[in-house]
């Protein structure tokens, strides 16, 4: 009988990814969408025959009990959140009800309904904040510094306290940084290397960004979702730090997207205060070495390797679009 997943947030990113690694291992996979007059379900297109997408909503309660009566999953990953940090600082309280009431409410409603189910909360490298030692590892204390970090925190703790309260099976993955073609466009990452190939290709002539120095240990999302099913495999729940353990500047992002195109970065690139964080993380390199003992996991796509992928990938899009006549989106 195949295992049954429910994933929250789906259709992002890491849901998408996610999605694709548990069909290859002959899940039945679930997706909890929300209700709304435009889903973007772009990122799982290619996969939607093989999925079945549910209503619910980490704000209502009601919605999450009626998922989980009716999946009955085996096991859940939330991934859904309020995901882009310096959103958080316009919208703070909408932050807080996604990103940490949310887990409570769905871990309430996995307690009530079907206590065996096996839990994932995304946890982020974002929690750790304003560092207090490097590299940061599952026993770094957290220093948030946007609402999207205290918000993580608390949902977090309360996995946590779900897990010794009511001996759920229940983990956090504190992931660092991971990328892909399939980052959101208003993520540096992703923003950087569309932003290069549209200068390539003649459809702009600057690109604008906020802080340079800032340091983050970036991976590849592929790599970072198998890491969240293995923490569902073993005997006992418990958190792990997945990180690559090399820290990479927005700076040296950029060098290598805009050197992979034969362009000088400094003639395109304009530094833009208001991008800056009211609260900027400056330093953040994880230390995996628990997932590497206790679940033989690491990371095959090294930094280089991933930039060039979403640089070739943006490439490949954007000459498409250009092809079949579209004008591509400049909306950063």
């Amino acid at each position: 009988m195949k295992k049954k997943a429910l994933i929250t947030g789906i259709t992002g990113q890491d849901g998408s990814y996610l999605a694709e690694f548990l069909l290859e291992k002959g899940y039945q996979v679930f997706g909890m969408i929300r209700r709304s007059s435009y889903e973007k379900l772009d990122r799982i297109a290619h996969i939607e025959k093989e999925i079945e997408l549910i209503q619910g909503d980490l704000l209502d309660q009601n919605s999450l009990h009626n998922a989980i009566a009716l999946v009955q999953p085996d096991e859940v990953y939330n991934l859904a959140a309020m995901s882009f940090v310096p959103t958080s600082w316009n919208q703070p309280v909408l932050t807080g009800e996604f990103t940490a009431l949310g887990v409570t409410r769905l871990l309430e409603a996995i307690r009530q309904l079907k206590p065996d189910t096996k839990f994932y909360q995304a946890s982020s490298s974002e929690m750790f904040g304003k560092t207090r030692e490097s590299p940061q590892n599952e026993n770094t204390p957290f220093y948030p510094r946007s609402p999207y970090g205290v918000a993580k925190v608390y949902a977090h703790f309360i996995t946590v306290n779900y897990r010794e309260s009511y001996n759920l099976f229940a983990c956090s993955g504190i992931l660092f940084n991971h990328e892909s073609p399939r980052r959101g466009l208003e993520f540096v990452s992703r923003k950087i290397t569309y932003g290069a190939v549209c200068i390539k290709l003649g459809l702009a002539e600057e690109l604008r960004l906020g802080n340079l120095k800032a340091r983050r240990d970036w991976g590849y999302a592929g790599d970072y979702v198998k890491a969240m099913w293995l923490m569902l495999q073993q005997e006992k729940p418990d958190d792990y730090v997945i990180a690559t353990g090399k820290s990479h500047s927005v700076e040296e992002f950029v060098e290598l997207a805009f050197s992979y195109l034969n362009l000088d970065w400094r003639e395109y690139v304009k530094i833009d205060p208001k991008l800056f964080r009211p609260a900027e993380v400056d330093h953040l390199v994880g230390d995996a070495s628990k997932a590497r003992k206790i679940l033989g996991w690491e990371p095959s796509v090294k930094f280089p390797e991933l930039v060039k992928m979403m640089v070739d990938a943006d490439l490949e899009f954007l000459k498409k679009q250009i092809q079949a006549g579209n004008t591509p989106s400049l909306r950063f």
